[in-house]
């Protein structure tokens, strides 16, 4: 098998000194050279293999003894030089210093079809990064991110990707919920995929060292790589960098937002400077229409993370990355009209967004009005936000008072409803049958369009779980299932209508179902 491997991120930017593989502080470097831990008995669980072919790898390759060697981390190609890169972040709004990819291990980048892909292994062993882990991941957690990044990618929602799942052969101890009742579990690693791994981290930890000289460096080769359009480096187009990365991650959030996924873990190292979607860990889509749901048990108290905040958390977010390039540009001006004018284009995208769920296309006063009672209705009663979107499409104009019976497969419980709640959702029904006769689309169209902003099929964590559990007794049909149906999520793919369900009540409190550690 040959790739075509590149070495630009190591090769243009300053590299940690020591070869010595033991945690430290690593000043004044981009990354750590770092060699993947050879694995026991690797055994390859699935490939994406349109992930595959972009890479130039074709299926009798992926199949392959070499293959399953490279991406297990067992062998090292003759011109690669796998490392690990150095960086901050603010973890829940706080500085944590030195983070860096603690079980991750890049191999460097592939280039093929004109596009260059950075590949790393994760869950391939310890770096100067991991602290006080083991650089390892377990199939539970792997399973979640492989799954995870391949339907993101399906839905259109900016992410990174993933290449393969493989079994290590090794036994790794893990406690899920950090409760002390640590267990040896399965060892696993997923090759990641995308054109770049930096993450705002990358730039605060220069920042915060007044190490303007690499802070440069760094920024430089990434306008240079995946902004080439802005030019040679200056104040100028530091700031025009900042606004681009402002503009694709509320692109981002916007799309979690419109297909009801919550990230659970929005650290600033946990961003990415491309607005992809980037580390699946405690992830979750909303069962309940919940704006104060978050699915990561850490986060359990303050909420920080809550879906309903999340685009507030991007704004944050950006914030810290505006202070990280300050030094470079010496006045701020420019990027807090940048940061400044953030609420006001995501509001405006998100209710043309939100309009658009419910096939309203057009402009119209009292369109703010409609939206709003509708977020207040789908949190008055237990409501699943899928298939109610989904279910809406079918909504006759002609019969507004029949609404509830078009969506009634959405709701938990229909003997929770009260008249006065019936009566609420009748006036709504009635309001939005006015506004879509106000559309000039046909309704053959609106339902169309409806159903390809809507998914019908999205990676509930029950069914995530369900797929772990069958995995982790050596069956992997449901997890080739779930894999091949995320690929469509918009059809209706009938063969696989008995994913088309609400979370059933046996998963509202298991574990892996509802709430979930950042070990997941």
């Amino acid at each position: 098998m040959k790739l075509n491997l590149k070495n630009t991120f190591s090769k243009e930017l300053p590299a940690d000194p020591i070869t010595e593989n033991t945690r430290r502080q690593v000043p004044q470097a981009c990354f750590s050279y770092v060699i993947p831990k050879k694995t026991a008995k690797p055994m390859l669980l699935h490939v994406a293999s349109s992930m595959a072919q972009a890479l130039g790898i074709s299926e009798q390759e992926a199949l392959s003894k070499d293959f399953l060697e490279i991406f297990s981390g067992n062998t090292i190609l003759p011109n690669a030089k796998p490392y690990a890169m150095c960086y901050g972040g603010h973890q829940f709004g706080n500085w944590a210093g030195q983070l860096g990819d603690g079980r991750a291990i890049n191999l460097g980048e592939i280039e093929h079809a004109n596009k260059r892909w950075a590949v790393q292994l994760k869950g391939a062993g310890e770096t100067p990064y991991s602290r006080t882990a083991d650089g390892l991941a377990v199939l539970r957690s792997s399973i979640r991110e492989y799954l995870c990044s391949e339907a993101m990618y399906y839905l259109g929602v900016p992410t990174t990707r993933a290449l393969s799942l493989m079994l290590t052969g090794d036994k790794v101890l893990r406690d899920v919920l950090y409760n002390g009742n640590a267990a040896y579990e399965k060892g696993a690693v997923v090759t990641r995929v995308a054109p770049s791994f930096i993450r705002f981290g990358n730039f605060e930890i220069f920042s915060s060292r007044n190490d303007a000289n690499t802070l440069k460096k760094l920024t430089d080769y990434t306008i240079k790589y995946f902004y080439p359009h802005l030019g040679e480096p200056s104040k100028e187009a530091y700031v025009a960098f900042f606004k681009e990365v402002a503009d694709k991650s509320l692109e981002m959030v916007l799309h979690w937002q419109r297909v009801g996924f919550v990230h659970g873990v929005m650290n600033t190292d946990n961003m990415s400077i491309l607005g992809l979607t980037i580390d699946y860990g405690p992830y979750g889509w909303l069962e309940g229409y919940d704006l104060g749901w978050t699915p990561n048990t850490t986060d359990r108290q303050n909420k920080r993370y809550r879906y309903g905040n999340q685009p507030q958390v991007v704004q944050w977010n950006l914030y810290q990355l505006a202070n990280a390039l300050y030094p470079l540009i010496g006045e701020a001006d420019g990027l807090e009209e940048i940061l400044h004018n953030f609420s006001a284009t995501y509001d405006s995208k998100e209710q043309k967004m939100l309009a658009s769920k419910i096939g309203v296309f057009t402009n119209k006063k009292g369109d703010a009005k409609l939206l709003h009672s509708l977020q207040e209705l789908l949190q008055a009663i237990e409501t699943d936000m899928t298939i109610f979107y989904r279910e809406l499409a079918a909504f006759n104009t002609v019969a507004p008072l029949k609404g509830l019976e078009v969506v009634k497969e959405a709701f938990y419980s229909l003997e929770e409803f009260t008249e006065e709640l019936k009566e609420k959702w009748n006036l709504w029904f009635t309001a939005y049958a006015e506004r879509l006769e106000k559309e000039t689309l046909p309704a053959n169209e609106r339902i169309e369009k409806m159903q390809k902003i809507n998914p019908k099929y999205v990676l509930r964590n029950y069914m995530a779980q369900l797929a772990i559990d069958a995995s982790d007794k050596g069956d992997y049909s449901i997890l080739n299932e779930l894999f091949i149906m995320l690929m469509k999520p918009y059809d209706e793919q009938p063969e696989f209508s008995k994913w088309y369900a609400k979370r059933p009540e046996w998963a509202r409190n298991k574990v892996g179902c509802s709430m979930l550690s950042c070990s997941s």
